[in-house]
C-alpha cells in the first residue's frame, strides 16, 4: 500500500511536472496552461457527456430487471477518466481520455474484469453472498 500512496504523490506528479516543463520549452508558457485549462475543460464536458449515457443504461438495465455490471464498471472508468482530466498535466490526460472514449474504455474494461476475475480465482479476494 505504501508503494502505492508513492507512485501516487511522489512519481506521477513528479513525470506530470516534467511533462508540462517539456512542453512549455516547445510551445511556450502560456500556450502550455491554456493547454491544460482547454484539456481540463474537454475532460469534464466528455466525462459528463459519457456519465450521462451509462446512467441512463444503468436504469434501463435496473428497470428490466438485468444486472448492469458492465455498466457499474464503466460508470467507475469514466469517473476515473474525469479525475484524471481534471488534474493538470498531459499524462493524467492521456489516461483519462483512454477511459472516456468508448472504444478504448472497452478495452480497458476488458482487461479489469480479466484482472479482477484473475484476483478471485486465485483467492485474494472473496465475494460474499448474504440473503
Amino acid at each position: 500500500m505504501f508503494r502505492i500512496l508513492v507512485v501516487l504523490f511522489v512519481v506521477v506528479p513528479a513525470i506530470e511536472l516534467w511533462g508540462l516543463i517539456a512542453v512549455g520549452k516547445v510551445i511556450g508558457g502560456w500556450n502550455t496552461v491554456a493547454l491544460v485549462i482547454l484539456t481540463g475543460l474537454v475532460g469534464a464536458w466528455l466525462a459528463k457527456r459519457q456519465g450521462m449515457q451509462v446512467l441512463r443504461l444503468l436504469q434501463l438495465q435496473l428497470s428490466r430487471g438485468q444486472m448492469p455490471t458492465e455498466a457499474l464498471i464503466d460508470g467507475a472508468l469514466i469517473l476515473a477518466g474525469g479525475v484524471l482530466l481534471l488534474a493538470p498535466g498531459f499524462f493524467t490526460d492521456l489516461f483519462g481520455l483512454l477511459f472516456l472514449i468508448p472504444y478504448t474504455r472497452l478495452i480497458v474494461r476488458h482487461l479489469l474484469k480479466r484482472w479482477l476475475w484473475s484476483l478471485i480465482s486465485s483467492g485474494r479476494v472473496h465475494i460474499l453472498f448474504r440473503r
